[in-house]
């Protein structure tokens, strides 16, 4: 895209009064602000030269008007009544060029402008209103014809992402490029569902969510611009430009853009909006288990996707093989705060926040029974850390917990384990998991199992992997794998001879053992 802030910010500004003033031809005019100096950031619409007493009837609002007064001097009445139809006629403001009519400021429409809030500037010096006019209209058509391009350059930017399937962060990353300002998409609840912009301006805005979501859009000028997303009459979120730097009609245009195109993106996804919440989980949680962004960095980022965060206990939990979308159904169903998101191979975090005087372990194990009988599976198992009631600690829980899910992915494991399993219920296999990434864990595994992993070793370390499983059972290991015992005893004889080792003594067949485990976790 050649539309960048930086194109963005060269193109000409909304007018307000005070901008008006300032500019170099009504400056030579000697302009004096005599009443509503209070209002001069008012916008101005367009510029009209009038002299009729009743021109009020003839304005649409946003108008500076222009006039020498001649027909209003001697009559104070007059006077006043022009300056209040002005008002009415919600007018920027009202410039009167000094002169034979009015030699200096007439004192009843300073008071009459004063009491309406609205500004009144004479100009002491003769000034032609030909010239301020055309300043002024040129520069307002040049801004309305760099707006509508904007506008159509940004359209056709997001129509060309949501056409090569981009994701949502894509079409969030573009309109941020082109807004210069952190970009909020949150749901009526102003729960936050996506953000883009710059990192910290984005932590910045979101640190304080709560509270300043509330003000977004509030008045002309204070940067904060949304725009509603939905669609066939019911509305389900919000677009907010956070501190927008332009001015506030291009910042509409830019807004109302973006929240064509996102609503367009849903429809053509045909996703649901909460589908975005999962969307945000996913984004935190992943994020929080990597470490790859310290966790009181991501905190306002909880927050604002509606995490209660202080005072908070929170309960690392992974679920393997069920669907996202039915755990945050049974959070509801349980009324349970929490976050629900799908890390990888199958595995679904779930993070409860709860009030520090409830019972964690309880309603851990009551979310767990309660799984099972939805699910109709009595293999199901949630994969659980010890509660943390400090947030920095939360991802070296869920990584605990997603450890654990590793070490009873195997469900013929699963009957024998309760429905909320803890590290110190897989023992060493718990352990090994932990460590599997270990360097010195990875040599130790290839050093004792060398002679089976190669190629012609595969069938024969299977065999030691079921006869150490079942507690060097021979006769069970022979029928498990269909052999006879003769056999069996022939493929044992031979792995350790490979191996160099005596099964029958136990520390050897420990450390292979161990071996075996951080081997299967590693490839795991």
């Amino acid at each position: 895209m050649a539309t960048t802030f930086e194109t963005l910010q060269s193109l000409e500004p909304a007018l307000s009064v005070r901008q008006v003033l300032n500019l170099e031809r009504v400056l030579a005019g000697e302009p004096e602000v005599v009443a509503g100096a209070a209002q001069l950031d008012r916008p101005v619409r367009w510029v009209h030269v009038a002299e009729a007493p009743d021109v009020g009837v003839m304005l649409s609002g946003g108008e500076m008007v222009l006039t020498t007064g001649v027909l209003l001097a001697g009559d104070e009445g007059k006077q006043a009544e022009y300056i209040q139809s002005l008002h009415r006629a919600e007018a920027a403001a009202v410039v009167l060029g000094l002169g034979r009519a009015f030699p200096a400021p007439p004192d009843v429409m300073r008071r009459a402008a004063e009491r309406c809030g609205l500004p009144l500037v004479v100009l002491h010096r003769p000034f032609p209103f030909a010239e301020l006019t055309e300043e002024v209209q040129s520069r307002l058509v040049r801004r309305k014809f760099a707006a509508v391009s904007l506008s159509e350059a940004v359209r056709t930017a997001l129509t060309g992402l949501i056409t090569a399937g981009a994701p949502l962060q894509g079409l969030l990353d573009e309109v941020a490029q082109h807004s210069g300002c952190p970009v909020v998409v949150t749901n009526l609840a102003h729960r936050v569902l996506a953000t883009a912009g710059e990192r910290s301006a984005v932590d910045d805005v979101l640190r304080d969510w709560e509270r300043i979501a509330r003000q977004a859009g509030g008045g002309p000028g204070d940067g904060w611009i949304r725009a509603d997303l939905g669609g066939r009459g019911e509305r389900w979120g919000r677009l907010v430009l956070c501190g927008y730097r332009g001015d506030t009609a291009t910042g509409r245009l830019l807004a109302d853009r973006a929240a064509e195109a996102l609503v367009l993106h849903r429809m053509l996804g045909g996703a649901a909006a909460h589908t975005w919440e999962e969307q945000s989980a996913q984004s935190l949680l992943t994020d929080l288990v990597s470490g790859v962004v310290p966790a009181r960095h991501l905190l306002p980022r909880a927050r604002a996707a509606g995490l209660p965060v202080n005072r908070r206990t929170f309960v690392p939990l992974v679920v393997r093989d069920t669907e996202p979308a039915g755990l945050d159904r049974l959070l509801r169903l349980l009324g349970l705060p929490g976050l629900v998101a799908e890390l990888a191979d199958g595995a679904t975090a779930v993070l409860l926040s709860l009030a520090r005087d409830q019972d964690a372990d309880a309603l851990a194990g009551h979310f767990a029974a309660r799984l099972r009988t939805e699910t109709g599976e009595a293999r199901t198992v949630v994969a659980a850390a010890d509660p943390r009631t400090a947030w920095d600690d939360v991802p070296a829980g869920l990584r605990e917990a997603q450890h654990v899910a590793d070490a009873v992915a195997d469900s013929s494991a699963a009957l024998a384990l309760p429905a909320v399993v803890r590290l110190r219920d897989v023992h060493l296999r718990g352990l090994v998991r932990l460590l599997r990434d270990d360097p010195h864990v990875q040599s130790f595994a290839e050093r004792e199992l060398d002679g089976l992993l190669c190629d012609t070793g595969q069938d024969l370390l299977n065999v030691l992997r079921t006869y150490l499983a079942t507690g060097r059972n021979k006769s069970r290991t022979a029928q498990l794998h269909h052999v006879s015992r003769p056999a069996l005893y022939r493929r044992l004889e031979a792995i350790q001879g490979r191996l160099g080792v005596d099964l029958d003594d136990f520390e050897q067949a420990a450390s292979v053992h161990i071996a075996l485990l951080a081997h299967d976790a590693q490839q795991g």
